[in-house]
């Protein structure tokens, strides 16, 4: 069904390039999770044209008042499609997005959303990456890469409320509470505890079925990160790429081996005054090569994380 439904999106694109279809996306399958809380689920692989960029999960909360999302997918698109996959489950307004993390896979639909008139929370150093160079350079990037999905209209989307730290709302007959939690994955990760569920949307602290994307992470901070996420006490934990977990201690696992392995043969490297091409070479990638997003994201990791063992190294 998934090679199915990216087929169908190649498709579509190919078709709305040609003018003959407007450019839209497959429906999302809404996966209920608890009496309130919802989510739909990316492909395990990085964004490409193959899956029109939906690489990512995204969650929903009815709370009787309104709907509450969290993330937004990974283009325009996806964002109305997500709408839509809101819309075959309830009819209530869509009133607040929160934004796990200001990265182009979780926040790039949100002009979709601000066209039916939901507000924009997220955590203050989101801000510093839509404004900065590097936000300008990935967008670049997915317009070149993933055309027609993102293009020259689409827009780096700035929350219409900047939190300092944590915060809590009700919204209906639903407590939440939304927790500053980074720099780990990145700076401004912020999980969402949905009280009466018992559910978390964790974000990208938590991946489950491929590698996870590191780059330049403090991979030190986030391994502690999971431990926080843990003393939480999740009934069932919605994770930014993968299905939902109802054992989060178990699916933890992946995560956190993949960043104690790259800080360990890195921090080897480092200590060896090896160069990286050549620590990269030799070290065994057996166990993680054939999971999703490994030549994606692998290397890139690698290096990232050599460089952070360079700079702890330095400051020891």
């Amino acid at each position: 069904m998934r090679t199915l439904l990216a087929t169908c999106a190649a498709l579509l694109a190919q078709w709305a390039m040609a003018g003959d279809a407007p450019l839209v996306h497959p429906p999302l399958k809404p996966i209920q999770v608890s009496a309130h809380s919802w989510y739909v689920q990316g492909e395990a692989g990085p964004a490409s044209l193959a899956n029109a960029g939906y690489n990512s999960n995204a969650g929903f909360v009815v709370t009787g008042d309104g709907v509450v999302v969290i993330d937004a997918l990974g283009t325009p698109v996806l964002g109305e499609a997500l709408i839509a996959a809101i819309r075959r489950v309830t009819d209530q307004p869509i009133r607040r997005v929160l934004i796990t993390h200001y990265h182009a896979d979780h926040f790039y639909g949100l002009q979709a959303f601000k066209a039916v008139g939901a507000e924009v929370w997220a955590h203050r150093s989101g801000r510093e990456y839509i404004e900065g160079e590097e936000g300008r350079a990935r967008l670049e990037q997915r317009r070149r890469d993933l055309d027609p999905w993102v293009d020259g209209k689409t827009r780096l989307i700035a929350a219409d409320l900047w939190l300092e730290g944590d915060t809590s709302f009700r919204m209906g007959e639903i407590n939440f509470e939304m927790i500053h939690m980074g720099p780990a994955h990145a700076p401004d990760d912020m999980v969402v505890v949905v009280r009466e569920d018992g559910v978390i949307y964790s974000g990208d602290i938590l991946f489950i079925g491929r590698i996870p994307f590191v780059g330049d992470a403090d991979s030190k901070r986030w391994l502690s990160t999971m431990d926080r996420l843990l003393a939480l006490r999740p009934g069932t934990l919605v994770t930014g790429h993968g299905p939902a977990s109802t054992d989060p201690a178990r699916d933890l696992g992946l995560t956190r081996d993949y960043l104690t392995y790259l800080r360990t043969e890195m921090g080897r490297a480092v200590s060896d005054f090896m160069p990286f091409d050549e620590a990269y070479a030799r070290t065994d990638w057996r166990r993680w090569e054939k999971m999703p997003a490994f030549d994606a994201a692998n290397r890139v990791n690698a290096y990232g994380t050599y460089l952070r063992m360079e700079q702890e190294a330095l400051d020891k």
